[in-house]
């Protein structure tokens, strides 16, 4: 099933039990996006410093394989530490925390873009970091510490230096980098993008994301998690607007 965003009619939003659609009646204004989980286990979206909760009871099928994002793990990259401010003292203590949060939430036949900077280190390294996440279909988007990494795609499904995709009716542009446009940015389709590590301003009106593990606690973005924060910037920028869950 999909996913409700409930928000609060105070912003003008109104669910239109007749026709399955959520009615925008005036924009919602915003700085920052984050999908989190709550203290009660529950997906929750923080916009404009409230709390809007995702309805639990109309997500998909738990078993159905999942769509995942993420970006920038940096294996073996000392310095990205204190580049970045990860709360880690050793590589070995930040790899397995970014290998654990990504084998927690992605199922071995869950699908995966990875969208940049893999590892630090030689051939042998990359093997032995792919060895260790269980997914098995990880499309690889390019990035600019990807050199070596690049001498072994056999181990990925998909190379690209960017990728347009299509989740359900859901265009995605996937790219390392953030882009100001984009095909068809202006009919609804997304944009994801790494390489920032947090420290890009959001566009809030702009249907563009940074996935990295550095916007998510280490953690890779679930389809439905990008989705609920393009559905609030696309309500934003079309106030006006019926919007349907596709």
């Amino acid at each position: 099933m999909d996913a409700l965003l409930a928000l609060p009619t105070n912003r003008g939003a109104k669910w239109d039990e007749r026709n399955n659609q959520l009615r925008i009646q005036r924009p919602c204004q915003g700085q920052r996006w984050q999908v989190v989980t709550n203290s009660s286990g529950r997906l929750t979206l923080i916009f404009d410093g409230t709390e809007w909760p995702l309805e639990d009871r109309l997500f998909h099928n738990e078993n159905m394989a999942d769509i995942w994002f993420t970006s920038d793990f940096h294996f073996g990259h000392f310095n990205i530490i204190r580049y970045c401010n990860r709360p880690f003292t050793t590589t070995d203590e930040m790899d397995a925390c970014i290998v654990d949060r990504m084998n927690q939430c992605v199922k071995p036949n869950d699908t995966l873009y990875f969208l940049g900077d893999f590892c630090m280190g030689s051939i042998e390294k990359v093997a032995a970091y792919r060895k260790r996440l269980n997914c098995k279909k990880i499309h690889f988007i390019e990035g600019n510490h990807d050199k070596v990494t690049r001498k072994l795609q056999k181990v990925f499904v998909s190379w690209s230096s960017m990728s347009e995709i299509h989740v359900g009716k859901q265009g995605i542009i996937l790219c390392h980098y953030a882009m100001r446009v984009w095909l068809h940015h202006g009919r609804g389709t997304w944009q994801l993008y790494g390489h920032s590590h947090s420290n890009l301003p959001d566009e809030p009106l702009s249907l563009s994301m940074d996935v990295g593990v550095d916007t998510h606690d280490f953690r890779p973005w679930q389809f439905e998690e990008v989705q609920a924060i393009m559905k609030a910037k696309a309500f934003a920028r079309e106030p006006s607007a019926m919007l349907e869950w596709a």
